[in-house]
């Protein structure tokens, strides 16, 4: 779309986002034709192994493209850093947007954002609603098995992930995604939306409908915590939670004090008669390496050491070798 034609589209619109996933959306918002006149995003913060402060994708986005940016530390004008919300409001305001896209922005909107934009905030939410609303729904959907997943756009209110939805698409889960394949799916499909329902509201009011009562479930934020392998659960588990942790925070299991990383597991039946102890190697070669669990086995088949890179599991075994009977556990 030529920047004449972009010009020529009535919406004004704001964008909240921080991560990846919110870029993507962003880069479609402006290409169909509405580039934003202000974007809100998270603070930078420290990462790599300097520490140093980094832009958000949602940040190098916006002054790739010169657009008016804000990076508030909150919200609430009675919060905890009043002078950032009282500046963002300003800005807000001075853009005069007709609509807020949020997108994995990470900060709660106080009533005086939701209020503010004449037809509200639309939110671009990783499920379909009102399964996982909440923090983490991509790796959560992973961990409970879910067959399928999608995207959902919510009309926002106060509560978290409650608002009328507007518009949604089913995604399937396949057997062997992770949280990144998922991710980036999502995302491709995400931005598919947001431009299909700001192309609606341009044109009318844009429909709504509640969402069901039922099937109210909560994805609660990952804790690095639950990434350690508890090999006392059934393998099918333990092999959903790989592929839900990875490549945040990556699920990992001990090996001989120090941490071992895994990030690609299936599970398999128990070898007839077996009957070692949960995280005990029972096999290892280029097939993978068999762990004894609650009930049945984990495969490991690609694995990183501390210090290390991802290899897989046949590269791994030739600078790691691994013996049957070794505990994958912490020592008592």
């Amino acid at each position: 779309m030529t920047s004449a034609q972009a010009a020529a589209r009535d919406l004004r619109v704001a964008f909240a986002g921080t991560p990846a996933f919110a870029a993507t959306a962003l880069q479609a918002i402006a290409e169909a034709g509405w580039p934003p006149v202000l974007v809100l995003t998270q603070p930078d913060r420290p990462a790599g192994r300097g520490l140093r402060p980094q832009p958000s994708p949602v940040k190098q986005l916006a002054l790739a493209h010169g657009w008016a940016l804000a990076q508030p530390r909150g919200l609430r004008l009675d919060g905890r850093y009043p002078e950032d919300a009282a500046a963002a409001q300003a800005a807000l305001q001075a853009a005069r947007a007709d609509v807020l896209v949020v997108a994995a922005y990470g900060l709660i909107l106080p009533p005086w954002v939701l209020a503010l934009p004449r037809l509200g905030c639309l939110n671009i939410h990783a499920s379909l609603l009102p399964r996982w609303r909440g923090a983490a729904p991509i790796q959560r959907a992973i961990e409970a098995g879910d067959a399928e997943t999608g995207i959902t756009i919510m009309q926002m209110d106060e509560g978290l992930d409650t608002g009328p939805i507007a518009l949604a698409a089913p995604l399937p889960i396949g057997p062997e995604d992770s949280a990144g394949m998922l991710h980036d799916r999502l995302a491709a499909l995400g931005a598919r939306l947001i431009v299909q329902a700001l192309a609606q509201a341009e044109r009318g009011p844009l429909p709504a409908r509640p969402q069901p009562t039922e099937g109210v479930t909560y994805a609660a934020k990952i804790d690095k915590a639950e990434a350690r392998l508890d090999f006392t659960q059934p393998a099918a588990v333990l092999a959903r939670r790989v592929r839900a942790f990875d490549p945040v925070p990556g699920a990992w299991a001990w090996l001989e004090g120090a941490p071992l990383k895994v990030w690609r597991a299936h599970a398999a039946p128990s070898p007839q008669g077996a009957v070692e102890a949960p995280g005990t190697v029972l096999a290892a070669g280029p097939g993978g390496v068999h762990v004894a669990t609650g009930d049945g086995v984990l495969v490991l088949t690609e694995l990183q050491r501390a210090g290390g890179r991802r290899l897989p599991v046949d590269a791994f075994l030739r600078g790691v070798p691994l013996r049957p009977g070794l505990a994958l556990t912490a020592p008592a």
